[in-house]
């Protein structure tokens, strides 16, 4: 009640002050495809339109815990934030006309919907921002006929910004973006990527991280000055995933990816598709020779982030994910998961952890330690296993015994370097 009583004037004050704002540039920018003009207007959508006000209250009788209710509270106004703040920045204007209404039974709906809410609050959709994040919310606690009902009704809130004439196309894609930045920026379980942010002095992630914010900016300025007809402005969503897998890099660490027991949160998974796409399929494309684990000692496999199919076969017990990046898969295995970030020499600590797990997992059947290739991260956890077990004298038998098994195993100086440090605390 607290929360509501605080974001329910906190909503329309800043909404109809934003309002007033734009309004008072004498010529407000649009954004609009040619082919918007094709969209039908739909009156009666205004019902689902204003539901998302109920919706928006009742939503909070949806959350168990003091904890729930201030992450979804959080969600909520760091949403109302952020899109006012692009209203004022960025000020756009809708550039339709509604058709006359005369006395139809939604004209009252329409006219009290003009009374707080003009054509200047454009991109990105706070509408649309705000009904990813009840949609996760009402999700979370429904089940069966009730979750698709709750699908197909925030779909219809979803077309309702378009039918009703109260958005242009580019403020739905930006207000999703928007709404998957608060869930990320919120996750349901664990602290905020904010405070867990420590910037790197690793060579390795300085050099990749800039090299991922040099790919965002590239996108970006494509993006904003391309052809002028509009389809790359699509280029914004790989953009916005490279400049945060950059932050990654930076000083989020592996926490940024947000992967909880092997898995993306939904957030994250959506945020960063162009990248994980991308790097799913870079990892195909440098294994397809050699796209089979093999093992290297008894019940010990190496090798590339498996796909279903891979696991389907009940040759694995469990699963040691390395990889940051990409998705394990689910199934009746379990996964443990230890998240490293690509192309970063893992340090000795962490090599120990994952030979910790190794030796604990292993007594549960076959296990597959695997990374995005299963040549460098993997690689390094297996030779560490060998050596703090025993299995190999030195870390050049480690390698040795590996690259019988797998020859495109990339072991560099780092990396060995690291294995004689994790030799020496034996």
């Amino acid at each position: 009640m607290a929360w509501l009583l605080f974001l329910g004037p906190f909503f329309f004050l800043s909404y109809g002050f934003a309002n007033w704002w734009t309004a008072t540039f004498s010529h407000p920018g649009t954004v609009v495809f040619a082919w918007e003009s094709s969209i039908p207007f739909v009156a009666w959508t205004i019902i689902p339109y204003w539901s998302i006000d109920l919706f928006y209250g009742l939503s909070f009788l949806l959350c168990r815990s003091r904890d729930e209710v201030d992450c979804h509270a959080r969600r909520l106004c760091s949403a109302q934030v952020i899109a006012i703040t692009c209203f004022m920045a960025f000020p756009l204007r809708f550039s339709f006309e509604k058709p006359p209404l005369d006395d139809s039974i939604y004209s009252a709906f329409y006219t009290a919907l003009a009374g707080f809410d003009k054509p200047f609050n454009q991109a990105p959709s706070l509408h649309i921002a705000l009904l990813l994040i009840l949609w996760v919310r009402y999700r979370a606690v429904s089940h069966g006929v009730l979750r698709h009902l709750a699908d197909f009704w925030s779909f219809l809130i979803l077309l309702s910004v378009l039918t009703t004439y109260q958005h242009h196309f580019i403020d739905v894609p930006t207000g999703a973006l928007l709404g998957l930045f608060c869930l990320w920026l919120w996750p349901d379980q664990g602290s905020t990527p904010f405070s867990c942010w420590r910037f790197s002095t690793s060579p390795e992630r300085l050099r990749l991280g800039t090299r991922y914010l040099a790919g965002a900016t590239l996108c970006t300025v494509f993006a904003l000055f391309g052809d002028g007809h509009g389809w790359l402005l699509w280029l914004l969503w790989p953009a916005t995933a490279l400049l945060l897998v950059a932050l990654n890099y930076f000083g989020f660490g592996p926490d940024g990816f947000q992967k909880c027991e092997g898995r993306f949160a939904i957030s994250t998974r959506w945020i960063l598709a162009p990248y994980i796409a991308m790097a799913w399929l870079n990892s195909r494309i440098w294994t397809i020779r050699c796209p089979h684990p093999v093992e290297i000692v008894d019940g010990i496999w190496l090798g590339r982030m498996p796909g279903r199919k891979d696991m389907r076969d009940g040759r694995f017990e469990s699963l040691l994910d390395l990889t940051a990046e990409l998705s394990a898969p689910s199934g009746d295995w379990t996964v443990h998961y230890l998240p490293w970030l690509d192309l970063v020499t893992p340090d000795a600590t962490q090599l120990r952890m994952a030979a910790q797990h190794i030796e604990s997992l292993r007594s549960q059947g076959p296990l597959l330690v695997c990374c995005a290739l299963g040549f460098s991260r993997s690689a390094s956890a297996v030779a560490a296993w060998l050596l703090l077990g025993r299995h190999a004298a030195s870390v050049d038998d480690a390698v040795t015994m590996i690259a019988a098994h797998r020859p495109q195993c990339v072991l560099g100086m780092k990396h060995r370097k690291t294995l004689e440090k994790l030799q020496l605390t034996m």
